[in-house]
């Protein structure tokens, strides 16, 4: 009765929550993480189930999947290479500034990669809302933001490779991994390229079997289970399948609503409401690990900051590399999957995890806004 109750409950908050989130304006992630709390550690009304834990996890994978698949492919060819050689030395200051703050602040060295991290899916739609996109900003913005997720899962990767095994030969199957993505995405592409017209069902509107989001399920499972095999973090594996879907396949029309459709509007709330009932609420009690917070979440914003100067000597204004600065400091998903992750392997504590979350909530608030008031005005949109 009590596991009924909780679907219930669940069911009914992943359908009105998005609702109110749009009234207040604010991230339906973040109501979610309120939700799980307030049903969970303040009112006992939901408790944790090996159900609810195997949704989320396959929600939590869904979620790298997606991840991945908002690679802009287009946008990363656009860029030259000395242009992306030159955002990767951004996100290598990133991670020493990041160091220093956690040094200082008496984190490990995991603490560093979440910090490190930033938030594709709500990078691209602050910059689509303003208009930025196309913007030789907007660009720098967003192939910082995919450099930032893409390599911080790495690194999470081969830490937790290193922590298992240590330095030996186990950390091979890192490039094993990626062998295996190259040779998926090459077969992919000459099957593409030889059967065009048998993958355009792919992507039709009116299939009854689904093959589309058959195809991208199956991509991601079989790369989830290869990831587990080689003893990698499975939510690389996920991430991974979805860059090459979206690598392979660059238009991908109805197939990206649906799949949108389906992990956010049922499986990715469930992980995000997952997270707020696990969430140490005991621990916020206390003023020393609420200053605490304060402390990383004024660092989260000056390790996105401080490398972002680098963009002045890119012919940028100072206020736009502020605006630059703060919009990468927006933090969701991938840092509550990030730090998810830290305790499941023991580097982080429940409550380091704890002030991740609340980095997630407040970040993702604030960023958004003050990159709208930061960044310089445009001339009106001549289609309005």
């Amino acid at each position: 009765m009590e596991q009924a109750t909780s679907l219930i409950l669940i069911a009914m908050a992943a359908f009105c929550l998005p609702l109110i989130a749009g009234r207040l304006r604010t991230p339906a992630v973040v109501l979610e993480l309120l939700f799980g709390i307030c049903v969970g550690p303040l009112t006992g009304l939901i408790h944790g189930s090996e159900l609810l834990d195997l949704l989320a996890r396959l929600g939590l994978f869904l979620l790298m999947f997606l991840a991945g698949f908002e690679i802009d492919v287009r946008a990363l060819e656009r860029q030259g290479h000395h242009r992306l050689l030159m955002l990767v030395g951004v996100f290598l200051l990133t991670l020493v500034v990041a160091h220093w703050f956690t040094a200082r602040l008496g984190y490990g060295a995991f603490m560093t990669l979440v910090l490190a991290t930033t938030s594709v899916g709500l990078v691209v739609p602050t910059l689509r809302n303003t208009r930025r996109t196309a913007t030789r900003l907007g660009q720098y913005v967003l192939i910082s933001a995919i450099m930032a997720d893409f390599l911080t899962l790495v690194l999470v990767a081969v830490l937790a490779l290193v922590e298992r095994h240590g330095v030996s030969l186990e950390l091979l199957q890192m490039p094993a991994l990626f062998i295996a993505v190259i040779v998926v995405l090459r077969s992919l592409r000459l099957a593409v390229w030889w059967f065009p017209e048998r993958f355009r069902r792919l992507f039709s509107t009116d299939d009854p079997e689904e093959l589309g989001m058959r195809a991208a399920l199956a991509l991601m499972l079989v790369f989830v289970g290869l990831s587990i095999a080689l003893d990698i973090e499975p939510i690389l594996g996920a991430f991974l399948a979805g860059s090459v879907f979206a690598v392979v396949f660059r238009s991908r029309g109805v197939l990206e609503h649906q799949l949108s459709g389906f992990s956010y509007g049922f499986l990715i709330p469930i992980f995000f409401i997952n997270v707020g009932l696990r969430f140490e609420i005991t621990l916020l009690r206390d003023p020393a690990i609420l200053g605490q917070a304060l402390a990383i979440i004024g660092a989260a914003f000056a390790v996105k900051i401080i490398p972002s100067l680098v963009f002045a000597f890119r012919g940028f204004k100072m206020r736009e590399v502020l605006a630059a600065g703060v919009l990468l400091s927006a933090r969701l998903s991938l840092i509550i999957a990030v730090a998810t992750v830290g305790v499941e392997l023991g580097f982080l504590t429940n409550q380091e995890r704890a002030i991740a979350i609340l980095l997630a909530a407040v970040s993702s608030t604030v960023a958004p806004t003050a990159f709208r008031a930061l960044a310089p005005p445009l001339p009106p949109d001549p289609a309005t």
